[in-house]
């Protein structure tokens, strides 16, 4: 144990120079503006950060010889910084002058160069300990214009986790926190910053399910933090841009290998994990994203990397709190976030009484192989197989051009509508096969069984005007085929009669992805109302339609986060039939992703097949409501031919005005339907003649959407 003077030594150094800031209750005053966190003091006083923290609430007394060290310490504070407002709530402190920054010890401090917010979303931990407070700046208090954002549900404080899921580290060495805490960062090397977040950060999660696991903390590295850490600014030379990752010879990937850290399978690439082996229950795993090297892709986080840390770690906080903290691309989060909310194991007690690890009922739990017509043509199990494939797909139909009537041809708007997260809102409440599929001849068909049928469905007959529900072209079927059971039972609905041929069917069922849906959903919806948007089903049509075409510029944070919910959701369903990637794959192979539970293209299909049932239904009835047919449907998005330039132009209404139920309804909520954009007819027709999809491109511009893979 350390001696009385070497404690007073230690303790002298930390009264020469350690930063300012806030308070509350003495103990804890003078320690927060001298600015020394829990950890960092109990460091200094050879203890540890729980003793600190009893200390600070009166729970427990220091002892000697650090009793006395503790004293001269308070003595010390309490002469640099007197109370000098007896009467102030500890809720309420003075505000400290900023000051030069001296130490590089774990401290939330203020730097001058925090880009300011006006209204600054809701922190994504509660109040964090020791020293932490939120940043500030001039810029965000000039633009008191934005209106505040709307309280999200916040979860309970971890204490294990005081400043949050995640930090962006910038070059400064500074680490910015959500909820404006910044802490000092002393790593020089990625073992050294994997070490110091570990166990001087406060960063991490709680599991999103009582049977699964922490979330790993997550550094975001601007581009100069990470040439500061060794890094190159960019990845260089064709083989590092075709494999993403550094070789296994860079000196990062070395120096990590030498302090006995390891990196997974893919390497050291934009969204690397270095970990050690779990000891027991405990994870020492640290997730990193390197922005220069483009991990936030623009196609789902929008302008999100070009960010002041400070505000990218706001937008980040507000994902990882409402979603989950992000560990890869939004596809992978959509993936990981199926497994977070349902793990496949859980904790039980065996026949003796000892607890042992087993299968979470309504998970996942196990690999499993698809039926051959589920499978795509290069796995394994469909090499030879000749008896066809499952055809699931979103829509990408246009109308034939002399289906078009004179009187469509002379109105003058094209108006397209999209459906809010319509793959969010086809998993709901969704029956999906948990386990192996089961082959069976002259099968009696029933709903209520997932599977793969192979039926004839070329004998119903639909208006030519509107696609076909049973093909993603939109083409009538010529024969038998395999559908997925959301697709057959559509059939049935519309009065026609089915009868399979054979089938692959699941017998052990549930509603796999309900849990992923309500959170998302929820997540969605709550961002929505955050940028202005009204939620609720007295929400007025107009008033809608009038906070749609302001809501990106309420708050462009806040957009990047709604940006990324939906292409979570996407990527999230596209991820289960992920295919083989890199040049020197063979067909017939087996490649990583068949090697995890999710990997489902079977459930992919249900969640298309429902969603594409459902735009049909809508179509269907807007037809029978007001005689109007589709020009195009790409995914979830329809155009239509209309005398106005408004959804509210075209849309069967009720007499009290609103629109009718059945059809595109418009609101925030998923599966309701919103603008998508307006050309003129012309502009359509045009595009329709040289074998265009109006859909694609109603937005303007070279707008392009995918189909969720």
């Amino acid at each position: 144990m350390a001696s009385q003077e070497e404690l007073f030594a230690a303790v002298d150094a930390l009264l020469e120079g350690e930063p300012q800031l806030p308070p509350p209750e003495e103990r804890k005053r003078l320690r927060e503006a001298a600015g020394v966190t829990q950890a960092r003091l109990a460091q200094v006083l050879q203890t540890t950060t729980q003793t600190v923290k009893n200390w600070d609430t009166g729970r427990s007394e220091p002892r000697p010889p650090r009793r006395q060290a503790y004293l001269r310490l308070l003595e010390g504070w309490a002469a640099k910084y007197p109370n000098t407002t007896p009467d102030a709530s500890p809720a309420s402190p003075p505000e400290p002058e900023p000051v030069p920054r001296t130490s590089t010890t774990n401290t939330p401090r203020r730097p001058a160069d925090v880009p300011q917010q006006t209204t600054p979303a809701p922190p994504a931990v509660s109040p964090p300990s020791a020293g932490a407070r939120r940043v500030v700046s001039a810029k965000q208090a000039s633009t008191s214009h934005r209106p505040a954002a709307k309280k999200v549900a916040q979860p309970a404080l971890d204490q294990r986790f005081p400043h949050g899921p995640l930090g962006v580290l910038g070059g400064d060495g500074m680490v910015y926190c959500p909820g404006g805490v910044v802490l000092d960062c002393p790593a020089t090397t990625i073992a050294q910053l994997v070490e110091w977040t570990l166990q001087d950060s406060g960063i991490g999660a709680a599991r999103l399910n009582r049977n699964g696991k922490d979330a790993d903390p997550l550094v975001v590295l601007t581009a100069s933090a990470a040439v500061k850490l060794g890094l190159p600014e960019r990845l260089e030379g064709p083989e590092a841009r075709r494999s993403l990752r550094l070789p296994e010879d860079h000196p990062v990937v070395r120096q990590i290998a030498r302090a006995k850290w390891k990196l997974t399978q893919r390497g050291f690439g934009p969204w690397p994990r270095i970990y050690r082996p779990a000891k027991g229950s405990e994870r020492q795993c640290v997730q990193l994203a390197i922005l220069s090297w483009d991990a936030l892709d623009a196609r789902a986080w929008g302008e999100a990397a070009d960010l002041h840390p400070a505000e990218l770690a706001r937008v980040l906080g507000e994902f990882a709190i409402r979603v989950i903290t992000p560990r890869g691309s939004t596809a992978v989060c959509g993936l990981e976030l199926m497994t977070a909310l349902r793990p496949p194991t859980r904790a039980a007690k065996d026949a003796s009484g000892a607890w042992v690890s087993a299968p979470n009922p309504g998970a996942l739990t196990a690999v499993v192989d698809p039926a051959p017509p589920e499978a795509p043509a290069e796995h394994p199990v469909a090499q030879g197989w000749t008896g066809g494939f499952l055809d699931e797909e979103a829509y990408q139909w246009v109308r034939d051009v002399d289906l078009l009537s004179d009187q469509e041809c002379l109105l003058p708007f094209a108006v397209g509508i999209d459906i809010n997260t319509a793959f969010l809102a086809a998993a709901a409440r969704l029956t999906v096969g948990l386990g192996s599929p089961v082959h069976v001849d002259r099968p009696s068909f029933d709903k209520k069984v997932p599977g793969s049928w192979y039926v004839d469905l070329s004998h119903v007959e639909l208006d030519p005007r509107l696609p076909s529900p049973f093909t993603s072209t939109g083409e009538r079927p010529s024969g038998p085929a395999w559908y997925q059971t959301n697709t057959v039972a559509y059939a049935q609905e519309l009065g026609y009669e089915v009868t399979p041929v054979e089938a692959f069917l699941r017998y052990e069922t549930g509603a796999y992805l309900d849990p992923w849906h309500d959170r998302l959903r929820a997540a969605y919806v709550a961002t929505m109302g955050d940028l202005g948007v009204p939620v609720g089903g007295d929400v007025g049509e107009r008033a809608f339609l009038e906070a749609m075409e302001q809501h990106k510029q309420t708050d462009p944070g806040l957009v990047c986060v709604l940006s990324a919910i939906k292409s979570t959701v996407k990527g999230g369903i596209g991820k289960l039939r992920e295919r083989p990637q890199g040049r020197h794959y063979r067909d017939g192979e087996r490649w990583p992703a068949l090697e995890r539970p999710t990997w489902r293209p079977d459930i992919r299909a249900a969640v298309i097949a429902k969603a594409r049932v459902n735009m049909h239904r809508k179509m269907l009835n807007v037809a029978k409501a007001t005689g109007r047919y589709p020009l195009a449907v790409l995914s979830d998005c329809v155009v239509y031919p209309s005398p106005g330039p408004s959804p509210l132009d075209f849309l069967p209404l009720t007499e009290d005005g609103r629109i009718l139920p059945g059809t595109f309804r418009l609101g925030a909520s998923p599966g309701m339907a919103k603008l998508e954009g307006v050309q003129e007819m012309a502009w359509a027709v045009d595009l329709m003649e040289q074998g265009y999809n109006p859909a694609r491109h109603i937005k303007g511009g070279d707008a392009v959407m995918d189909a969720g893979e």
